[in-house]
């Protein structure tokens, strides 16, 4: 029996894949990448900022369906930060997850707890999101991303575990 991935890799059509949503949350230079590479991996994509002056929707999440949604914040200092988290979990979110630096504690958890978020909830949100790749531009940071939210989805663990050393 052949490798239907073999075969996809040598230009056989693609296998379809879910319809899943990424909801970038606040405009901003890797939220770009990621509404621009996501579609390639068979997400729909929405940019949230609920600052009218940065061009996306202002909102909230609407009438968005986030039972199968994957909801990224690209900007943890922004000051709506607890809000918006706060109702992604609210509206049951499959997964949520903020950039930030694995060395700190992420200025979520004081924004949610602020809010009377239960820390059950609070530990919901993924953080840090994506592979370790040593990201440093928006590109690798969106590329790291979208790989983890692949693997994710495909449920694999992602990274080179299954790799021998």
């Amino acid at each position: 029996m052949t490798d239907p991935n073999c075969g996809v890799a040598h230009g056989a059509p693609a296998p379809e894949v879910s319809g899943r949503v990424l909801v970038a949350v606040f405009a901003s230079p890797v939220a770009e990448v990621l509404l621009r590479w996501a579609p390639e991996l068979g997400f729909r994509t929405v940019l949230l900022d609920p600052d009218p002056a940065r061009g996306a929707d202002a909102t909230g999440f609407g009438g968005l369906d986030l039972a199968d949604a994957d909801v990224v914040v690209t900007d943890h200092h922004r000051p709506e930060l607890g809000e918006v988290l706060r109702d992604a979990l609210a509206r049951q979110a499959r997964w949520v997850g903020v950039m930030g630096n694995p060395r700190h504690e992420g200025p979520h958890v004081a924004a949610l707890a602020a809010l009377g978020v239960p820390p059950e909830e609070v530990a919901r949100v993924h953080r840090p999101i994506g592979l370790d790749v040593g990201s440093r531009t928006p590109a690798e940071i969106a590329l790291s991303t979208l790989a983890g939210l692949l693997a994710d989805r495909n449920g694999c663990s992602g990274g080179f575990a299954h790799r021998p050393r």
